[in-house]
């Protein structure tokens, strides 16, 4: 029997929170160095995983089976494919980098640390499960962990935005435990046997009618974590709330878990109501591109710009999944892991300035550069990726995007609207996207030097550790894009294959 990497990835930062059980609270460090180890073993092993996936035979790799309540068809499944890896790895990076962002923590560090774990379980067992029970359960796993981090270490009214993000969240969890019940359910009536397995549950023929329904319980369920326009209220309060690390994986993961879900389960199982609701799904993406930019555009917070900025780049993603070729959810994927470094970047940089000068006010700063060079170069590099410069991760994603709509062809709202159109709309958000990036690196960073903040110290030691990492990243996959995109086209051409198989169903519009 080989060794259970997928089962190590998760039991990882478990074991951590044992540990750390155990550890005195006024051991501060040592509770540190334990979160720190045991995100690192999470980091080794996925990056392992990650260069021993067999790209050229594709499909769900890694697999371990055990049986857990055989009477409801529920096994403890788990397994990745060129979907799901890059997620996993995502994670691993964000949490590993998460934790030195926060070493700065004193407030209640051991229960803290508990709760930053006990989230990221949940995340890494979302992205690897196979059964759709444990999908379903790492879910709500990975959910309610954010109201007490927020509502307990956050700033910025973080009361009002854990209760606020905790109910959107469980809403959108109950449209698709909705959703859930009811493909488990048709499925039983037509295997004969009951069953969670994510691969049956594919196999099984559902009906249109039932796959426009529970399709669109999915786009309400999951999109509300991704954020979907109107569905996005809770995002920006959540990350200027939450503490860095928690916006770190907020912004960089969570949001992911939804569209991941929505592709996972949404599209793999309903490729018919995919195709229904894809073109309502395009028109509503453009209005979080361009709404996101517009709003980030305006606003003084730093946190708040990032926190806009991530509702309109999600935006980017979905349109990518709503054209529904190989190009477009290859594009989609891409976006979600890049957008996913860059914001962490951004809320560990943002983090890194707020714990010095205790203020994010954009107006009051100006000329930091000279104060803090390092984190202005890492603000600067994640400021070119979210604008989508060439050399960057961030750039590839958003040019198969685009690519992948310009070549669907579907008319909407009688053919006065196509892909295309929405297509250059997107594109138009990224020249908002570059306005109030560079208008914020400018007031920020640059100009003439404010004595007010010499005192200022600039990133070291452990601070350097996400800056150094995640600009790494960006850099690595951007000059390289084959090293990320082969195995995302491993995952996703299978997909494309079941919707082509589908046939033609007519879209909402």
């Amino acid at each position: 029997m080989s060794f259970p990497l997928l089962t190590a990835i998760l039991l990882a930062p478990v074991i951590g929170i044992i540990l750390i059980l155990f550890i005195p609270e006024r051991e501060q460090l040592t509770i540190k160095i334990t979160a720190a180890v045991a995100t690192f073993i999470s980091l080794v092993l996925s990056i392992y995983v990650y260069v021993a996936y067999d790209q050229a035979a594709g499909g769900l790799q890694f697999l371990e089976d055990r049986s857990w309540i055989p009477a409801l068809g529920v096994n403890y499944s788990v397994g990745v494919d060129g979907i799901s890896l890059p997620m996993v790895l995502l994670t691993a990076l964000v949490i590993f980098t998460g934790v030195f962002a926060s070493w700065d923590m004193t407030h209640r560090v051991k229960e803290f640390f508990l709760f930053l774990l006990m989230l990221v379980t949940g995340v890494f067992g979302v992205f690897i499960s196979r059964d759709l029970f444990f999908f379903y359960l790492f879910f709500e796993v990975a959910v309610i962990p954010m109201y007490l981090l927020i509502g307990i270490w956050g700033s910025t009214r973080k009361e009002y935005a854990a209760m606020k993000l905790t109910l959107y969240l469980l809403v959108g969890s109950a449209f698709a435990l909705i959703g859930i019940i009811a493909l488990y359910l048709y499925a039983a009536r037509q295997l004969g046997y009951l069953t969670f397995d994510i691969q049956t549950l594919a196999t099984v023929q559902y009906d249109i009618a039932f796959q426009k329904f529970v399709f669109f319980l999915f786009l309400i369920g999951f999109g509300v974590l991704v954020p979907i326009w109107p569905l996005h209220l809770w995002s920006p309060d959540g990350h200027v709330a939450a503490p860095t690390a928690v916006s770190m994986l907020h912004a960089g993961v969570l949001m992911k878990l939804g569209a991941y879900g929505l592709i996972r389960v949404g599209v793999f199982f309903l490729p018919e109501g995919a195709k229904f609701w894809a073109p309502l799904i395009a028109v509503l993406c453009i209005v979080n591109v361009v709404y996101g930019a517009m709003i980030a555009m305006v606003q003084r917070d730093l946190k708040f710009v990032i926190g806009y900025s991530s509702v309109s780049h999600m935006g980017y993603v979905l349109l990518g999944i709503a054209a529904l070729n190989t190009l477009s959810l290859s594009g989609a994927v891409t976006q979600m892991f890049a957008h996913g470094i860059m914001t962490a970047l951004f809320f560990a940089l943002v983090g890194n300035i707020y714990h010095k000068a205790h203020t994010r006010e954009i107006a009051r700063f100006g000329g930091l550069a000279h104060q803090m060079p390092r984190v202005a170069a890492g603000f600067l590099i994640g400021g070119l990726a979210s604008l989508g410069l060439p050399g960057l991760h961030n750039f590839v994603a958003e040019f198969l995007i685009f690519l992948g709509a310009f070549t669907r062809e579907q008319g909407l709202f009688g053919g006065l609207l196509t892909y295309r159109t929405l297509a250059i709309l997107a594109i138009l958000g990224i020249v908002i996207t570059a306005t109030y990036v560079l208008r914020v690196v400018q007031r920020t960073f640059f100009g003439p030097r404010k004595e007010a903040w010499d005192h200022l110290e600039d990133a070291r030691g452990v601070e350097m550790v996400p800056i150094v990492v995640l600009c790494a990243t960006l850099i690595l996959f951007g000059l390289f894009p084959s090293l990320m995109g082969d195995l995302i086209y491993s995952g996703v051409a299978p997909l494309v294959a079941k919707i082509e198989a589908a046939g033609t169903v007519g879209g909402i519009f």
